[in-house]
């Protein structure tokens, strides 16, 4: 039998690494990002095109490199950060392994242009699918440009599962996020076909990540620091109220590397356990510095994932940290203005002699005695004694309604939890028990009707007949609100403005994460925030799409009536409740709510009868 295996040549072997490192263009942009960090740059320039299929660069003033070591940096395994096994485990740079640079080149063109500061004249250099095209002096300022030309010319299928541009542009955005915030010391410009999309400031910590997902975490935010012996930790969880139904802006971060660590992730969702509910999920940015030696960062191609030398401890002190900094914002919340010193009083101690308290006693005081010396300390107990009171608090037969003098659908409160909707119209009485439930009798028994779902269901119906033969109605607003979402939130809201504006919502964009609101359903309801509607409707849009794969626009009616919906917890009128199961009732599937939940229950006069054998 002759030879089988051989040795595949540089530029197949590069294409079959760049498979594994280089999975779409937001994996060039992260490597090369994290290279211009490694470079120590203070401003780091981010340009796309096409969603990176057309071009990818980025620009930096960092340390440069020689003409050697730009064309060295294109090899595989070809690096500065370690010298010998042992240094793997004394990272600290964000690259080491030498492969980003050279998967990049064996599946698009690269043009480097780079200079030291020693240098007058840089190095430039234009690399096509591991090949060497050209190498020359060039005049360019100290750092580096690279720029990734046509990603994946030469490997088609890859290009061909790149998804649509926007859902890439979205993955180069979360990449420069997690980068941008764990460097909040670095400036940042990301330019999108020649327009400055994104600029995000030097800047402290918590001002970073206001910049990156709005100005209005500025008051979402909880400070958590803690510092232990095998590490320390810092940064911010989300308040409880504001955990959403899907896990969006949740970062670890360690050794300034994000990572992914469900492990990690749930001790931070055990410390909001009874705070969020089951279906929540907290908002987080959690830093965490320790040695190098306990961690292995080298056990997945893309450095996503880590491994640590014990789990069990990071995961307690992380958990214990976050739930100090819940129990200390609940008990004592930080305030935005100065204490008002008008209350505080003198120190009075050493005005006067402090004297011990005098005590009196009356020893001829008699509290069964009739004497007026016992009347100023608190007088003849017996005499304020009504016997004739006492009787009412023991009722006899008489007081004992019988069974046949009660009135025909008349209730007695036989518990607390029970509201005092005894009101009955036309024969049918509607209970509203918990503020959750809508309890009517019917003739096989009991129905108990989740309001929630109920209202879910007449609105989804709702909404579809809306669109069906375009009737929406609006409620102009005497004075439009703009909200402000953050980006990933916003290119969301642009997909399916022409949906929203279907059920009665007038959106415009201004730019920037921007949006004014001039128009909402007439019929909804009074007591609302604009942004809290407006983010729960994306927020229910990205969970459906997750999870029940639906088209757009029934994702859209779905998401709208989950937000409009009553919610459990509100007291309903008689009248309410009434309107709302006779909608209920008119509804195509009034059995289940559009995400297939059941809404009603029928307890049958069997069941209760058995209940009480």
């Amino acid at each position: 039998m002759s030879d089988v295996i051989k040795l595949l040549p540089d530029a197949v072997a590069n294409q079959i690494a760049a498979g594994e490192v280089i999975q779409r263009p937001a994996s060039a942009v992260k490597e090369l990002l994290e290279n211009a960090i490694d470079a120590g740059a203070e401003n780091i320039k981010l340009i796309i095109k096409d969603a990176g299929k057309t071009l990818i660069q980025v620009t930096d003033d960092g340390a440069g490199m020689s003409d050697t070591d730009a064309r060295l940096c294109f090899e595989r395994h070809a690096t500065s950060k370690i010298n010998q096994a042992s240094d793997l485990f004394a990272i600290r740079t964000m690259g080491f392994r030498g492969e980003a640079l050279a998967s990049i080149a064996a599946i698009a063109k690269v043009e480097l242009k780079t200079r030291t500061a020693d240098q007058q004249i840089g190095t430039h250099i234009e690399i096509e699918a591991s090949k060497l095209e050209k190498q020359q002096p060039c005049n360019c300022p100290k750092g580096t440009s690279i720029a990734v030309k046509n990603l994946f010319f030469n490997t088609p299928a890859r290009r061909n599962f790149l998804k649509s541009d926007n859902v890439e542009k979205r993955h180069i955005l979360t990449e420069l996020q997690r980068i941008a915030i764990v460097h909040p010391e670095i400036e940042f410009q990301y330019y999108q076909n020649n327009q400055l999309s994104h600029q995000f400031h030097k800047s402290n910590l918590k001002q970073r990540i206001a910049h990156v997902f709005g100005s209005n975490y500025n008051q979402r935010l909880i400070p958590v620091e803690e510092e232990t012996q095998i590490l320390r930790l810092n940064g911010f969880v989300g308040k409880p109220e504001y955990a959403k139904k899907v896990r969006g802006e949740q970062f670890f971060f360690v050794n300034k590397r994000f990572i992914r660590s469900p492990y990690l992730n749930h001790a931070v969702e055990l410390a909001f356990h009874e705070l969020i509910p089951d279906d929540a999920f907290p908002s987080f940015f959690l830093f965490l510095e320790t040695d190098p030696g306990q961690i292995d960062v080298n056990v997945h191609p893309t450095k996503t994932e880590i491994k640590f030398q014990d789990e069990r401890y990071f995961y307690q002190i992380v958990k214990s940290a976050v739930k100090k900094a819940l129990g200390s914002f609940n008990i004592t919340p930080t305030l935005d203005f100065d204490r008002e010193t008008a209350f505080d009083l003198p120190d009075q101690q050493g005005m006067r002699t402090v004297k011990p308290p005098e005590i009196k006693v009356n020893p001829e005081f008699n509290p069964f005695g009739h004497s007026k010396k016992s009347a100023h300390a608190g007088g003849n107990l017996s005499s304020r004694i009504n016997p004739g009171q006492w009787e009412k608090l023991f009722p006899g037969k008489e007081d004992i309604p019988h069974p046949g003098d009660l009135k025909q659908h008349e209730q007695v409160t036989i518990s607390p939890d029970w509201q005092d909707n005894t009101e009955v119209k036309n024969g049918t009485k509607f209970v509203q028990l918990h503020n959750r439930y809508i309890i009517t009798p019917v003739k096989s028994g009991l129905m108990l009707i989740d309001q929630q779902r109920a209202h879910e269901r007449i609105l989804f119906e709702k909404f579809q007949m809306m669109q069906e033969h375009k009737t929406a109605t609006s409620q102009q607003l005497l004075f439009p609100e703009h909200i402000r979402l953050n980006d990933q939130d916003a290119d969301i809201l642009k997909e399916i403005l022409k949906e929203v504006g279907s059920l009665g919502f007038g959106v415009s964009e201004l730019g920037h994460g921007t949006f004014v609101v001039d128009a909402i359903p007439a019929d909804m309801m009074e007591d609302y925030v604009l942004q809290d509607v407006i983010e729960g409707i994306i927020e229910q849009v990205k969970k459906n799409r997750l999870e029940l794969k639906q088209d757009l626009r029934t994702n859209v009616l779905r998401s709208t009536a989950k937000k409009l919906a009553v919610r459990h917890g509100k007291a309903l009128t008689y009248e309410e409740m009434k309107a709302l199961c006779d909608s209920l009732f008119a509804c195509s599937m009034p059995q289940a709510s559009p995400t297939g939940k059941t809404i009603l229950k029928i307890i049958s006069n069997e069941d209760l009868s058995a209940m009480f054998k």
